[in-house]
């Protein structure tokens, strides 16, 4: 497809600025990364802010197992059903242009989560808020792909990995003091402000398209997805039975069906012809489901198995948070110099060494003995890991797919996390009102872990066997 604008459109125009070549060190680079990382951000705190609130989202709504499931994968849910839409959206029309759009959605969500005033709605608000999520997502890591230097983007995709990862990491610390403060609310109406701030910064990013982006967008592949993700999900959360969970198997199957016959697919499997691409992707299902499922149980574990009030469980994992902070900048600047093969074989089995000394947390178990080594060694392995990935991910690909790129991976690792959330109580045995059995969380806890450090192993081995040494290599 042709890669300049079309006739009559100047490429200097309003939707497209010369490429800026930006560095990290520049004012104007700062301001990009910046935008990038606090949209992208708000968008990752809500999909683990909410977790170390669900204990008291139940207690306050009188609400079972179940509808805390559906608050996250009703989120989940709409933001991996829809955010390869929202990758061709801002390759379309703009990327930043496409992210402010986002973010305006994402916080009108948000305010309608803060005031639902029962659990149905609740759940609807988030479906909401994942649809701005989809938008703003993919286009944050476009803006950095688009705006960097070649050479800086392994560090810039690194350092908007380690201070993402900051968000996702902190949401369960800043959750419980809000939960304990303020009230669990509060997760929510906090995106107001951060939202202003990264419209604010958007006004200096500069624009980027794809000026061979055309046709009609792919709206029976969304729809497709949505439907196919979302039957699947109340197969394993509401009615664990073989005909729903089939019919989401064959919905699945029907959007590649129609991704392949689509004259403009959402998906274009095209870019699967990339062995580099398809094996990043599914070392990413490996690894995001066992982080979802993991998120998931820990707060739960350590709020009603250890008796810890919302606050101190989130700060039980700021040591990992301070791991990502300080080590995933560095990461992606060892792996574009060593190669990802290594660091994305290593970071998962230190994770999953972590999982396993998570095994060890029970009841009256002390958290320097039982809980800090198992967050700390599982913050290190997350820090080798994420940033490698992702810029593998985009090096993949030519940079004006950066868009679908970055949607795809995100999808990835929404799906992983929404499969996870619904299915891992289930294959853990906790189920109903048995959250709020200390005795049964648990025994679910501690056969959770081992799923996930198994996942880990495994998204380990996938790149071990199929990522090559250097990106200059074909896998």
């Amino acid at each position: 497809m042709p890669s300049g604008p079309p006739p009559g459109r100047s490429p200097q125009g309003p939707d497209r600025a010369p490429a800026p070549g930006l560095t990290t060190a520049s004012g104007p680079g700062r301001r990009v990364l910046a935008c990038a990382v606090l949209g992208s951000g708000m968008a990752m705190l809500d999909g683990t802010i909410v977790t170390v609130a669900l204990p008291r989202i139940g207690s306050d709504l009188d609400v079972p197992l179940s509808s805390l499931q559906w608050t996250l994968n009703a989120y989940m849910l709409t933001l991996a059903g829809l955010i390869l839409l929202g990758g061709g959206l801002g390759d379309r029309y703009g990327r930043r242009r496409v992210f402010a759009w986002g973010v305006a959605w994402f916080t009108v969500a948000s305010l309608l989560c803060g005031l639902a005033p029962t659990g149905p709605a609740l759940i609807a608000a988030r479906a909401l808020q994942g649809v701005g999520g989809a938008l703003l997502t993919p286009g944050s890591l476009a803006l950095i792909q688009s705006s960097f230097r070649p050479e800086e983007r392994a560090k810039a995709v690194g350092l908007w990995s380690g201070l993402g990862g900051v968000a996702t990491a902190l949401g369960p610390f800043l959750g419980g003091w809000l939960v304990d403060g303020p009230g669990w609310r509060w997760i929510f109406f906090l995106n107001v402000p951060l939202a202003a701030a990264v419209l604010l910064l958007s006004r200096g990013v500069p624009e980027s398209r794809d000026w061979g982006a055309s046709g009609r967008f792919d709206i029976p592949g969304a729809g497709l997805a949505a439907l196919g993700l979302g039957a699947i999900t109340y197969a394993l959360i509401d009615a664990p039975a073989y005909p729903v969970l089939a019919a989401g198997v064959l919905l699945c199957g029907a959007f590649v069906w129609q991704e392949r016959r689509a004259p403009h697919p959402m998906l274009p499997l095209g870019v699967f012809r990339s062995r580099l691409f398809t094996a990043a992707n599914l070392a990413t299902l490996c690894l995001y489901a066992a982080i979802g499922g993991v998120f998931f149980l820990l707060p739960t574990q350590l709020q009603n198995g250890l008796g810890y009030d919302a606050l101190t469980a989130g700060v039980a994992s700021l040591p990992a948070t301070l791991l990502l902070t300080a080590l995933s900048g560095p990461a992606g600047s060892l792996a574009q110099r060593i190669g990802p093969r290594l660091p994305m074989t290593a970071g998962p089995l230190v994770a999953a060494a972590g999982l396993l000394l998570l095994h060890r947390v029970h009841p009256g178990s002390g958290y320097w003995a039982a809980v800090f080594p198992g967050v700390v060694v599982m913050g290190l392995g997350l820090s080798i890991f994420v940033a490698p990935l992702t810029a593998t991910v985009l090096a993949s690909v030519e940079d004006r797919r950066a868009g679908i790129a970055s949607g795809v991976n995100n999808a990835a690792a929404r799906v992983a996390q929404l499969i996870a959330v619904a299915a891992l109580p289930l294959a853990a045995g906790l189920s109903a009102h048995d959250y709020r059995s200390a005795t049964a969380v648990d025994a679910a806890f501690g056969r959770a872990v081992l799923l996930c450090a198994a996942l880990m192993t495994l998204g380990a081995a996938i790149s071990f066997l199929t990522i090559p040494p250097t990106l200059d290599q074909p896998p």
